[in-house]
């Protein structure tokens, strides 16, 4: 192997477990965003919001991001800008509050106010002022997971509506990731990603998977934005198909108040 391709190697290579675990994550995600779309439209008659499933959505939803914090410290290891991490930062919230207006228009019962979109733009444009700190982020990683986590088990919402986007407030949305306690898992995020590969390499010793069947599993891992981006139209697109009579009034009396 030339200088050239090793050096490319090591600035390019991906982690195999990283994109495992980022698979598992949105198919969770797929899954409990299908039976809420389900739940909206009356196709089903409970949501999955209590007991073992509370529990089982926040574990998806701590592995979804778990592993975005630690490809971030990677990313930046391997010579990533500050002001590029601002960047996508920017340009991810920008995401965000377009999903905000196109749900408003199809599901404006539960539309996207401060979703996984947004909440990753604020993280990245947070990521100058920690990203030198490892200790730091994992004290204060489990101090605002662990606020986090007592006031949505407690039940314990501020009722502000202002500072939905900061802490836990009671609401209906499609999609819902506030900082406390979510940013909490993406501090630790940082921190083990820091610990277990330092200069963006493994500091330990893994089998390497390259068979097809391991690289088609672990597709919808390497490329977490665009699925997220695709995957409430086509959601809402096969629900459709499958039940014209019951959505189309839905959507009819959802656009009702457009001049259009």
């Amino acid at each position: 192997m030339t200088q050239a391709a090793a050096s490319y190697l090591s600035t390019h290579r991906r982690y195999w477990e990283i994109d495992l675990v980022r698979t598992i994550a949105l198919l969770g995600l797929l899954f409990f965003h299908t039976r809420e779309l389900l739940y909206y439209f009356d196709l089903v008659v409970e949501p999955l919001r209590t007991g073992m499933w509370f529990w089982i959505r926040a574990a998806n939803c701590g592995l979804f991001i778990f592993p975005a914090g630690m490809a971030l410290t990677i990313s930046y290891s391997r010579g990533k800008s500050m002001s590029g991490f601002v960047r996508r930062g920017l340009m991810l919230f920008g995401l965000g509050m377009v999903l905000t207006v196109l749900s408003l228009l199809v599901v404006p019962g539960q539309y996207v106010r401060f979703g996984i979109l947004h909440f990753f733009g604020i993280a990245f444009i947070l990521v100058p002022f920690l990203i030198r700190f490892r200790y730091i982020n994992l004290i204060v990683g489990a101090v605002v997971m662990a606020i986090g986590l007592y006031l949505i088990v407690e039940q314990i919402f501020v009722d502000l509506p202002w500072l939905l986007w900061l802490v836990p407030y009671s609401f209906r949305s499609l999609d819902y990731w506030p900082l406390v306690p979510w940013f909490g898992i993406f501090l630790l995020g940082m921190f083990f990603g820091k610990i277990l590969y330092p200069q963006g390499n493994r500091r330990y010793s893994i089998r390497e998977l390259g068979n097809p069947v391991a690289s088609a599993v672990m597709l919808l891992g390497r490329h977490p934005l665009v699925i997220y981006l695709a995957h409430l139209p086509i959601i809402i697109g096969i629900i459709l198909v499958l039940f014209p009579d019951k959505i189309l009034p839905q959507i009819r009396d959802a656009l009702s108040y457009l001049p259009f």
